[in-house]
């Protein structure tokens, strides 16, 4: 007696494998796009103020979670709010966890505003490129314009 064993579903109709090779850009997931444009859109200001941001962290979440409490305590430029109250980006600036722990300033990008913001990938990679530059210089007390001289150029 032979035994017969299955691959998948009963009749083969499962997807035998990946529908894109990973070699093609549409193989990465949109988070994965975002977080990639993101780290493009960040590299050339790490480059140049690597000194000054070497202590500076740049995260992605989907959506703002929560309000803070104290919204004096987060800072960030009135340009980073869009749409009414959603914000695009906070600046979390360093301090202490409730369990004691010191933690490092970042910037939190909020991807889903972002991209319902952006209408193509031309337009969010300038977004991206503005809202960093905007907390970057925010974090370092400066106008944007010393971040980006073409900030402000049009």
């Amino acid at each position: 007696m032979t035994v017969r064993r299955h691959r998948g579903s009963r009749r083969g109709r499962e997807m035998r494998g990946p529908l894109l090779p990973p070699t093609v850009p549409g193989w990465r997931s949109r988070a994965e796009r975002f977080d990639m444009a993101v780290l493009e859109a960040y590299e050339p200001i790490e480059r140049r103020w690597h000194d000054r941001v070497s202590a500076l962290d740049v995260a992605v979440d989907e959506i703002p979670r929560i309000a803070p409490k104290d919204p004096d305590s987060v800072q960030w430029p009135p340009e980073v709010v869009a749409d009414g109250p959603i914000a695009l980006a906070r600046l979390i600036p360093a301090g202490v966890d409730v369990r004691g722990n010191s933690t490092r300033a970042r910037i939190v990008l909020f991807r889903k505003p972002i991209e319902r913001r952006a209408k193509d990938t031309v337009e969010l990679t300038d977004l991206l490129h503005e809202l960093l530059v905007a907390q970057v210089a925010t974090y370092l007390g400066v106008e944007p314009s010393v971040i980006d001289p073409t900030i402000g150029d049009d």
